[in-house]
């Protein structure tokens, strides 16, 4: 039999045009499943950006989270669901914005945190990560100097409080944060293990002042630490590299 079904017809160039057709339809699924968080865009004010980009946006999906925490809808509009506390110091564009008190308190700039869940982060299992190790009667110090006992310095050289316990990420078996119990009454707080340096005869912490470690944002609980707690914590130690001094945020070079 000589039957040509397609004739002339190109399937070379029909082909081309399928994959074409298939690519661009690709990236606009994979554009508009991007655009799940952090949109609709906004400006530096809060409030809704002119330019929201050349795609819309996806309608929510909903995502059931494990262990019983519900479920959760993206895109949202929530927005950051807190004040922006600062203002701009000038009312052309392209000038920075200068806060409106203390950055380190209002969560600005390097002290900026996000909204994250004010639950604590979970295992495979249901259980809290990041406990003290203290509670867990299987985690030792196999390495290094054991920094339980030593006394803390700021970045001012006074001595602030003492180290008095680990916490641990037990799922990865380290060490996210020590924990001080501060002089004079003044509770306990969380320090970043990577913002501490562990030496022989003290913890050093720099990016803190002495009369700043009062300021630390303190956990609910004595054996968690939620999500949000994290993100204030990190964001108040990282905050004082830049904003713990006025010389701090003066020029450099």
């Amino acid at each position: 039999m000589h039957a040509n079904i397609f004739g002339n017809f190109d399937l070379v160039s029909l082909t081309l045009w399928m994959f074409w057709i298939f690519f661009a339809l690709l990236i606009y699924y994979l554009q508009t499943e991007n655009m799940r968080e952090g949109f609709p865009l906004e400006s530096e004010n809060g409030g809704a950006a002119p330019n929201q980009g050349l795609f819309p946006l996806p309608e929510p999906k909903t995502f059931k989270l494990p262990h019983g925490r519900g479920s959760v809808s993206f895109p949202n509009a929530d927005g950051e669901r807190r004040p922006i506390a600062m203002h701009r110091d000038s009312p052309s564009t392209g000038f920075p914005f200068e806060p409106d008190g203390d950055p380190m308190t209002l969560g600005l700039g390097p002290a900026s945190y996000a909204m994250r869940r004010d639950a604590p982060e979970l295992d495979g299992h249901g259980h809290a990560k990041i406990v003290p190790m203290s509670s867990l009667a299987d985690f030792a110090v196999s390495a290094g100097r054991d920094p339980r006992g030593l006394p803390v310095q700021a970045g001012d050289d006074t001595v602030v409080g003492v180290i008095s316990d680990m916490w641990v990420d037990r799922p990865e078996q380290l060490v996210r944060y020590l924990e001080i119990t501060l002089t004079e009454g003044r509770g306990k707080r969380l320090v970043p293990m990577q913002m501490a340096r562990i030496r022989s005869d003290r913890v050093k912490v720099r990016s803190l002042f002495g009369a700043q470690f009062a300021g630390v944002p303190e956990t609910r609980s004595a054996t968690e630490v939620t999500l949000l707690e994290e993100d204030k914590i990190c964001g108040y130690f990282a905050g004082g590299t830049l904003y713990a001094s006025r010389e701090r945020q003066d020029p450099q070079l």
